[in-house]
């Protein structure tokens, strides 16, 4: 698999958000994007997932532009922000809810992604009554549970305790063994410098090689 951003622009009201962006992802690998709140870190992985529509440039999946039209990318997982939980709803009948649209996955599959991120002990304990790390890894079990080719993660150690967050980083290090693609975004350098195997920094849109100098 190789994502292939080329001169990707996006606006808002008129203001470049992301400028002329080009960069290859190869499955394989755990990309990290390193930059502060307003650099368009966030906005970037959106507009891969097709949840933004660029104004100009390419986002191709193995040649494949799926933003070109109302197609979606095809075996992705995001946690970009909060999915729409339903409050009255345990942890557990979320994801079902989820996995019922297409299938893929049953009630294992669930309880394995749930245990990945440890909140399988708190899988029937309903989703209004979920701290803030919690719904985290509730976010994070619905992004692996159907085992995606590519990962798209917003700051996603964001009020998980420390040894959660190992646990996570571990699966992740699993998946690029399986040639998975996985890109991670975060203001925080240190959450990424153990896991991921190319640094990126994004500031005012612009994407470059991290400067280890730093």
């Amino acid at each position: 698999m190789i994502l292939k951003i080329n001169n990707l622009v996006k606006k808002f009201k008129n203001e470049e958000v992301i400028k002329s962006l080009s960069y290859d992802f190869k499955s394989g690998n755990i990309y990290g994007i390193v930059g502060r709140n307003g650099s368009g870190k966030s906005v970037l992985l959106k507009v891969i997932a097709g949840l933004y529509k660029q104004d100009s440039g390419d986002v191709l999946f193995d040649g494949i532009n799926y933003n070109d039209g109302n197609n979606f990318p095809k075996n992705i997982g995001i946690a970009i922000e909060e999915p729409a939980f339903i409050n009255d709803l345990t942890g557990y009948e979320n994801l079902k809810l989820l996995a019922s649209i297409q299938n893929k996955i049953g009630k294992d599959g669930i309880l394995d992604s749930l245990t990945i991120v440890n909140l399988v002990n708190d899988k029937d304990k309903l989703y209004k009554k979920y701290s803030l790390g919690m719904k985290q890894k509730l976010s994070l079990a619905q992004a692996f549970m159907e085992k995606p080719n590519v990962l798209l993660l917003d700051e996603p150690f964001n009020g998980i305790e420390r040894v959660s967050v190992e646990k996570i980083k571990a699966y992740l290090k699993k998946l690029k063994k399986q040639n998975k693609l996985i890109i991670i975004t975060t203001h925080i350098k240190d959450d990424l410098v153990d896991l991921c195997d190319i640094l990126l920094e994004i500031d005012e849109g612009v994407l470059k090689e991290y400067d280890n100098k730093k």
